[in-house]
């Protein structure tokens, strides 16, 4: 965790990174993301090879935008696979920051 530049009046704000994460057969796939107060940014999706084709990126996309929903967050999404995923869901776009 760390914290980044702040206006002198307003409190430094903490920001948590970290990844949602599927393993199979000891490869792991996953989306990163950094977490900064009520907003969850979706940095980059990352699958091997052996896994892709199989929906995992989906399922990816999916737990995050969930926990989001769950967490009551908003998402602003930086990855170009989570945003191609937003255009054929559209039951998320109630938590895009944007």
């Amino acid at each position: 965790m760390r914290t980044f530049g702040k206006p002198k009046d307003e409190p430094a704000q903490l920001v948590t990174k970290g990844r949602f994460e599927v393993e199979r057969n000891g490869e792991v796939a996953f989306l990163e993301y950094a977490l900064a107060g009520p907003v969850l940014e979706l940095i980059h999706t990352e699958v091997p090879d052996s896994m892709k084709g199989t929906g995992v990126a989906s399922s990816l996309a999916e737990s995050a935008l969930q926990w989001a929903r769950e967490h009551q967050v908003k998402v602003d999404v930086i990855c170009p696979f989570v945003a191609e995923y937003l255009t054929k869901h559209p039951e998320y776009s109630d938590l895009l920051l944007r």
